[in-house]
């Protein structure tokens, strides 16, 4: 599975319009628990159908997206944060130590 980068504002309408499930991770670059939340993530992410599009925010470089994100998802912003997006709709968020792929992968489950 590799990571899509999240650059550019237009892509936050791809994942509103999209059908199925996506994910949005949040990462502060300068912090050291989202970086262990990452590599936690990174670790478990063959818990994950394998076509499920994970999106990657450095949202250093990027806060305009995660406040637009933030708005369009209708979510409270973390730092790190993970959001679990079905069909336009956020269904699941997690942050800092509660960031897990099994999780998110559960919710795919619960949620289908």
């Amino acid at each position: 599975m590799n990571w899509t980068l999240l650059e550019k504002i237009d892509q936050l309408d791809s994942i509103k319009s999209a059908t199925g499930y996506s994910l949005i991770f949040k990462h502060s670059t300068r912090c050291s628990i989202s970086l262990m939340a990452k590599r936690k993530f990174e670790f478990e992410w063959d818990a994950l159908p394998a076509e499920t599009p994970v999106y990657f925010l450095d949202l250093l470089n990027y806060r305009s997206i995660s406040n637009s994100i933030a708005e369009v998802f209708n979510v409270h912003h973390e730092s790190p944060q993970l959001l679990l997006i079905k069909d336009g709709e956020c269904v699941y968020e997690a942050s800092h130590s509660e960031i897990s792929a099994e999780d998110a992968a559960e919710q795919m489950t619960v949620n289908s």
